[in-house]
């Protein structure tokens, strides 16, 4: 039943939605130790697809389209596998806090992408919301840690590369597959189609693919595979078919809360004056750019 705004069950869902989004971060870090990180981006692709592949023989779902659109579902995939390649790539260079603020910089790309792409205004409250991320971008950057070189600034590069990629893949969809496939149509495209990209990267950049097998990098693997791949994406594909989606993404800014706190948590990552003032201007955005109005 579609319903017209959040209600406390749906609320309780996107909080653990964003919970298991933001654990993520030190996960992925974690299982880098058993994986060279590329390789381990492939394995979760190939985990979640097949998961996903079993859901859609199970609701009798068709698999792929036979026409445009399965070619927009393989530049998706594409996207979104160099996306992860950045993401997994980044982690092994920077702090899982860092990364969990830089990489959700995406929702202002995808408010800037809307504006020159698909004709949406901005308003003030979005621009408001623009210049409160990239001032939180820049705090990120400047509360370095101790310790801090020259490699994790690679790692954050690699991060906001992938969130641009995230706004890119997010835009594209917009455009050529919503309101055009099932939505476990377009979480499959991005999983089965990143597939051969993050092989061709894994076998050019990484030479070894298995580096520290241990319980934890398992543990880790199958977490973000299993539980944040297949399981909480295809809850929030069911969540946007009940609620406003304009409401479940002011939500998001909870992520890289996580984010950062579950870094500092289980990681011991340091906790900068401009990573925390960062975090603050980033997440005070993402919620100001996905505002909307409500109607009485």
């Amino acid at each position: 039943m579609v319903k017209s705004r959040i209600d406390l069950k749906g609320f309780a869902i996107i909080l653990l939605l964003t919970l298991l989004w933001g654990f993520n971060y030190p996960a992925i870090k974690v299982s880098n130790v058993g994986f060279s990180p590329i390789f381990n981006a492939l394995l979760r692709s190939v985990v979640a697809s097949f998961l996903g592949v079993a859901y859609c023989i199970v609701i009798k779902q068709p698999l792929f389209h036979r026409d445009m659109r399965l070619f927009h579902g393989f530049i998706v995939g594409m996207l979104f596998g160099l996306e992860f390649v950045c993401i997994y790539l980044g982690l092994f260079y920077t702090n899982a806090s860092r990364a969990a603020i830089l990489v959700n910089f995406s929702p202002f790309v995808v408010a800037i992408g809307a504006f020159l792409f698909l004709k949406e205004k901005l308003g003030i409250t979005k621009i408001t919301g623009l210049i409160l991320a990239f001032l939180g971008a820049y705090l990120v950057f400047a509360g370095k840690p101790s310790t801090w070189n020259i490699s994790m600034l690679k790692g954050d590069i690699l991060e906001i590369g992938a969130a641009f990629l995230w706004g890119a893949t997010t835009i594209y969809i917009k455009r050529y597959l919503a309101e055009k496939v099932h939505p476990i149509n377009t979480f499959l495209y991005q999983l089965v189609f990143s597939i051969p990209i993050m092989f061709i990267c894994a076998f050019v950049l990484e030479p070894k693919w298995i580096l520290d097998i241990n319980a934890a990098a398992i543990y880790a693997f199958a977490y973000s595979s299993v539980i944040v791949a297949f399981a909480s994406y295809l809850v929030w594909f069911m969540l946007i078919h009940t609620y406003p989606v304009s409401e479940l993404a002011v939500f998001t800014f909870l992520t890289p809360v996580f984010g950062v706190a579950f870094g500092a948590i289980f990681l011991g990552e340091q906790l900068t004056k401009g990573l925390i003032f960062g975090l603050l201007f980033v997440s005070a955005g993402i919620y100001l750019t996905n505002y909307r109005r409500v109607k009485a």
